[in-house]
């Protein structure tokens, strides 16, 4: 069993971290329909996702429908930007807290103290981060492996309150399909699948779908 003196956790963070897919420097941003499905409800409209990451949802009224179509869309193309690793860890320090069949987790200190992530086979199967106040815990169970570098496919995302660390949202089970289009090698969701319990703990479903994409020049 690896020790902390065989394990460096910043340079096997670095090399996951740079195992992940992202858009090239002059993605300019792309646009298609739209299609919202829950509760055998179905909406249907456009899109516009520009180069400034802010999504342009047409021919859908519903205003919380409108809202819940962006957040997907620009939730996915924030982690889709690409930042070197050194701009964003620099600051960051590594510390190996266990090594098991799920991967070698690890604890930040410095910068993002606190932030917990797993890695294994080169990549990143487990975050624990503070964003905004709250913590967000995603488990990943599967990958999809692009040939230049990996997307998350099937995971689990959960709100975490930072002062009694316990689960303070329902836990959500994400889905999501890609597509290659263009001749640049460029992938983008094609459908996103989220299931949770509700209130009176019932399996809910919703399911957004992005087709005829087409890359914007």
């Amino acid at each position: 069993m690896p020790t902390l003196k065989d394990i460096n956790c910043k340079e096997i963070f670095r090399k996951a971290y740079k195992n992940r897919y992202t858009w090239k420097n002059d993605f300019n941003g792309y646009q298609g329909k739209c299609i919202f499905l829950s509760n055998n409800k179905i909406h249907k409209g456009n899109f516009i996702l520009g180069k400034d990451f802010k999504p342009n949802i047409q021919k859908i009224e519903d205003e919380k429908i409108v809202k819940s179509i962006a957040s997907q869309l620009f939730e996915v193309c924030i982690h889709r930007v690409k930042r070197e690793f050194e701009s964003v860890h620099s600051e960051n320090y590594f510390n190996l807290l266990k090594y098991s069949e799920s991967g070698i987790e690890m604890s930040v200190s410095g910068k993002n103290q606190g932030d917990k992530y797993r890695v294994k086979d080169d990549y990143i199967n487990m975050v624990y981060r503070k964003i905004h106040g709250t913590i967000i815990e995603i488990y990943v169970e599967e990958f999809l492996d692009t040939g230049i570098g990996s997307l998350s496919k099937k995971y689990s995302s959960q709100q975490i309150d930072p002062n009694t660390l316990k689960a303070n949202s329902q836990k959500l089970e994400y889905l999501d399909e890609f597509v290659n289009i263009g001749k640049k090698d460029c992938w983008l969701l094609n459908s996103r699948t989220i299931k949770y319990l509700n209130q009176n703990q019932q399996e809910e479903t919703q399911k957004f779908v992005f087709e005829d994409l087409c890359l914007l020049n």
